[in-house]
């Protein structure tokens, strides 16, 4: 180990959140912007075809009043 001199910052003397606003929140907003085209088309055709399908089964759990015309 001689000659050879490494530098280390402890873990207490960091800042925990530095650059958070000016760094990190912009580049969440990228993030987002970057990814939102890819990941909510599928979600969106996922959920009009959940709810059409609820619409359906609903609309065909109902009963037909022309089949209890003659009940008593």
């Amino acid at each position: 180990m001689r000659g050879i001199v490494s530098y280390r910052l402890s873990p207490f003397e960091q800042k925990a959140f530095a650059g958070l606003f000016s760094k990190g929140f912009p580049n969440v907003v990228r993030r987002f912007r970057e990814s939102v085209f890819r990941v909510a088309p599928p979600f969106i055709i996922g959920y009009l075809v959940y709810d059409q399908t609820e619409k359906l089964h609903s609309q065909m759990m109902r009963k037909n009043p022309a089949d209890f015309e003659n009940d008593k």
